[in-house]
This record gives C-alpha cells, sequence and structure tokens, in this order.
C-alpha cells in the first residue's frame, strides 16, 4: 500500500521520480525501490513524505483511506475558497 500512495501522490503532483527525488535530496533509485517495493523508507523519511505530499503517515501507510488537506498558514478565506472547489469537484463525481 505504502508503494502505491507514494507512487500515485507524487504522479498527482506530474512529477518523475527524478523530481521527487531532488526534492528530498535522494536519488531516483531510492524512489524508484519505495514504488517497487523493494524496500521501505525509514520512518523520518515517511514523516518527510508525509509533509511533503500535505497527507497524514497513516494516509501512506494505509491505514487512513481519506486524503486529508492540511491548510496550515492559509487565511480563513482562502480555506473557505478550497472548501468550495472540493465541493464543486465532488458534485461532478
Amino acid at each position: 500500500m505504502l508503494n502505491e500512495r507514494i507512487k500515485e501522490l507524487r504522479q498527482a503532483k506530474r512529477m518523475t521520480q527524478v523530481e521527487l527525488a531532488n526534492s528530498l535530496g535522494l536519488t531516483k533509485q531510492c524512489v524508484s525501490n519505495w514504488e517497487n517495493d523493494n524496500v521501505v523508507p525509514s520512518i523520518d523519511m515517511l514523516v518527510k513524505l508525509a509533509d511533503y505530499f500535505c497527507v497524514s503517515t497513516d494516509y501512506l501507510l494505509g491505514r487512513d483511506s481519506g486524503a486529508t488537506l492540511y491548510v496550515n498558514g492559509l487565511t480563513t478565506e482562502e480555506v473557505s475558497h478550497l472548501r468550495d472547489l472540493i465541493l464543486d469537484l465532488q458534485k461532478k463525481h
């Protein structure tokens, strides 16, 4: 599940493995190994991945099926705009 979530989140940001690796100070091979389920990230890296993708570690690990959107640092008005956008997107599905 972890490998799928990492790949899914990376692709949602339209990033290559190289771009993700560079953003985290790693090699492409490291990201590739995660996504191919050859190795798992360390606990420290799991936290960095969660922070990078703005999701919980539980989501990455498959313990939580819903992604959480962190809105720290946004104004109340900006959060309201995001909420409206999310509601509009949900109505389309």
